[in-house]
């Protein structure tokens, strides 16, 4: 997603349907820079692009740029007279480790995201007990690594973590993936019909048209779902691929 991005920012024969905006009036100031420095800078790159859609004006961690958010997709750097910009990966060196800003920053949103999901919309396998973690699970029926995360799911319950479970359906929605996981959200049973279906067996298809899993599938793609399973945990840290239960738990600080 991030690379088409970037082939969107560079690639002037690509259209793309946005509307034109710059920082609104007293954005700006907190980034340290004025608005007609603002405007003067991101206006350089809309005479190129006027198709580009900039979002609000935020502290930059990279000194002397300017530091915005492309509309639908990344942070971008630019410098003050709008020359040039810095679109991806910007690591920060600490004093213990190396972060990904666009990651750090992409953490507290999924956070957000994934609080205000409705519970009715997910199938949940509740922790044993007290819950010590919630960790959500994009999962697809056909996929491997799903089904054999989905066969521990018992010991993953037992070591006191819920499991929520989203939809994303690799080859897309309308797909035959699609309608074999929509059926198991459909079922009268959820948890059965998922149980059922990673096991490879056959399940009724029921695709009801009050699913969730369209939904499910774009909001995988804007918090960064690249493949399945794809975990992201209550503090919105991503975590993609398959973990055997007593890896996860230590992973997500159940156990030592």
């Amino acid at each position: 997603m991030r690379i088409n991005l970037l082939k969107q920012l560079v690639n002037t024969a690509c259209v793309v349907v946005v509307g034109a905006a710059l920082s609104g009036q007293g954005i700006a100031q907190e980034s340290g820079f004025s608005d007609s420095q603002v405007s003067k800078a991101l206006g350089r790159i809309k005479q190129v692009r006027p198709d580009i859609e900039f979002g609000a004006i935020k502290d930059s961690e990279v000194e002397g740029f300017i530091k915005t958010q492309i509309v639908d997709g990344p942070p971008i750097y630019v410098t003050p007279n709008g020359s040039h910009f810095i679109v991806g990966t910007v690591y920060e060196v600490g004093e213990t480790e190396i972060v990904d800003l666009a990651e750090r920053e992409m953490e507290s949103q999924r956070e957000q995201d994934m609080a205000q999901l409705k519970t009715d919309d997910m199938i949940i396998f509740a922790a044993e007990g007290d819950a010590k973690s919630v960790v959500y699970v994009f999962t697809d029926i056909d996929c491997y690594y799903c089904q054999k995360l989905h066969a521990e799911i018992e010991a993953i319950n037992e070591l006191g973590i819920e499991v929520r479970y989203l939809a994303y359906p690799r080859k897309g929605i309308g797909s035959d993936s699609y309608k074999k996981i929509a059926s198991a959200w459909c079922a009268d049973d959820p948890q059965a019909a998922l149980t059922a279906a990673k096991a490879g067996r056959t399940i009724e298809e029921n695709v009801c048209a009050s699913n969730p899993i369209a939904a499910h599938f774009d909001l995988g793609g804007r918090v960064g779902v690249r493949g399945t399973p794809a975990l992201i945990t209550e503090d919105g840290k991503l975590l993609p691929g398959y973990r055997p239960a007593e890896t996860l738990a230590k992973v997500l600080g159940v156990t030592q």
